[in-house]
């Protein structure tokens, strides 16, 4: 992924509300999200170069989400794929303390990510650029190729808006997915610095990004109710139209 914004502990009905992009290169071929016949339990997506996933659910009420941290300077081509590391959080039944203490080095070993994970009783956040677990605080959050909350325009944008989002009486899917469909332009000045061209920073701002060769693929809601009831929508883009996708939807 490279924009999750989630409330967390926020909403009288929902224990966690999460609208999320991913962007990758068009020639990468996933798999729309299902139920893995090889772990059944594990509802995602799934790369079909590395074996692994973006963001997913379990039926036990797990969830992992994973952006990549943008740093080109340390990128290593020949690190180990980071969509691994929520498929293995979603296998295990180890607790987030107790998967970082056991992810070696911390996790040096791969290029820069930041990894959302947790259960109905708790949500943490780490990030192989500081090696620090955290805890998520109950509220809204956003999460970019950056540090958790890091106030990218798109995740101050995103966090607003689901913020208003939230106030309605009744919270459902297509607004959320409004939100991410988002691609207004921010001024130059208040782009990130993260080390690529001003050219590709630009490119990179919107929610919904577009390119010639790279941009948003998909986009995934999920409602988890405090009743532990889950819904899970999920967005298949034609590139660079966000308004010409597939949807699969699953409730359990």
């Amino acid at each position: 992924m490279c924009l999750i914004i989630f409330a967390y502990d926020y909403h009288p009905r929902y224990r966690l509300v999460v609208a999320a992009n991913r962007d990758e290169f068009y020639e990468r071929t996933a798999r729309p999200a299902a139920f893995w016949p090889d772990e059944p339990l594990i509802l995602a997506g799934r790369d079909l170069k590395e074996g692994g996933t973006w963001m997913g659910v379990t039926r036990e009420g797990r969830f992992a989400g994973l952006t990549n941290f943008r740093d080109p300077s340390s990128y290593k081509p020949d690190a180990p794929s980071r969509g691994h590391l929520v498929q293995n959080y979603l296998t295990s039944r180890l607790d987030p303390e107790s998967f970082i203490a056991n992810l070696a080095d911390k996790g040096a070993a791969y290029n820069g990510f930041n990894l959302l994970m947790g259960t109905y009783d708790s949500l943490y956040c780490f990030s192989n650029r500081d090696k620090q677990l955290c805890e998520i605080e109950p509220g809204i959050h956003g999460l970019s190729n950056g540090r958790l909350n890091e106030p990218w325009p798109k995740v101050r944008q995103g966090i607003k808006k689901m913020a208003d989002c939230l106030q309605q009486d009744s919270c459902t899917a297509e607004p959320l997915f409004r939100i991410m469909a988002d691609q207004e332009q921010p001024p130059d000045q208040d782009l990130p610095r993260t080390g690529v061209s001003l050219e590709t920073e630009r490119m990179l701002s919107p929610a919904f990004v577009t390119s010639p060769r790279y941009g948003t693929r998909v986009s995934t809601v999920i409602l988890a109710e405090r009743s532990q009831r889950i819904r899970f929508w999920e967005r298949s883009f034609v590139p660079g139209n966000p308004h010409d996708f597939n949807e699969v939807h699953f409730e359990f």
